[in-house]
């Protein structure tokens, strides 16, 4: 049996997910979590083989999440959901650890799949998603979004998506004063003169929805 950890901020989806591998005999949902924090805490207890977790959490979020638990467990696998297709998500989660990369988007009958695939130590990617970035390797990126470092890029997105400096700095775990240092790096090489068009700039770029 492949014990599965499920890590989403929406009961819904987990239930969905949850129902869907019940059918599959093979593997076990082992624990649930609604947030980073929630996973963190409860992570020894579901000894999962895979965790499940979604990109776009309130709080720490998802990249946070999975740079945490592999700081703890580095043997530790993981599969990385998002409701975005774009390749930029991709690419910071298997740079973070990650060992697949799932679409919310996809057919259902790909999750299980992915989860075997990733406790087996494979690799496993949407194929759209595995286009994109063979292109992007190919052609060379023209999204300014990859000037970021890892913790910019996160920065970046909490705050296209409305959240203040001081809750990022909370979530993690970063001074106010770091966090202010990443936004002044993060406008310089997007060119953006405040939060605004750095809002305008992720949704163009399909990195967060309206």
């Amino acid at each position: 049996m492949i014990r599965v950890m499920l890590v989403d901020d929406h009961a819904l989806v987990r239930m969905g997910f949850r129902m869907l591998l019940g059918e599959c005999p093979d593997l076990v949902v082992a624990g649930e979590a609604d947030s980073g924090e929630q996973a963190l805490l409860h992570i020894a207890a579901a000894a999962p083989d895979v965790v499940v977790l979604d990109i776009s959490m309130p709080g720490m979020g998802g990249l946070e999440t999975l740079r945490r638990l592999r700081a703890r467990d580095g043997t530790l696998k993981l599969l990385m959901l998002s409701a975005h297709d774009d390749s930029a998500h991709a690419r910071r989660a298997l740079d973070a650890g990650a060992m697949g990369f799932l679409s919310k988007r996809s057919a259902p009958e790909n999750l299980p799949e992915a989860i075997r695939a990733v406790a087996a130590g494979r690799r496993w990617l949407d194929a759209d998603i595995a286009r994109q970035l063979a292109l992007a390797a190919i052609d060379g990126s023209d999204n300014p979004a990859d000037r970021l470092s890892s913790r910019e890029f996160e920065v970046f997105v909490q705050l296209a998506r409305g959240r203040s400096v001081q809750d990022i700095a909370g979530d993690l775990k970063l001074s106010a004063s770091t966090v202010g240092t990443h936004l002044y790096h993060v406008k310089q090489k997007l060119e953006a003169a405040n939060q605004a068009e750095l809002t305008l700039l992720a949704l163009r770029w399909g990195l967060i929805e309206a």
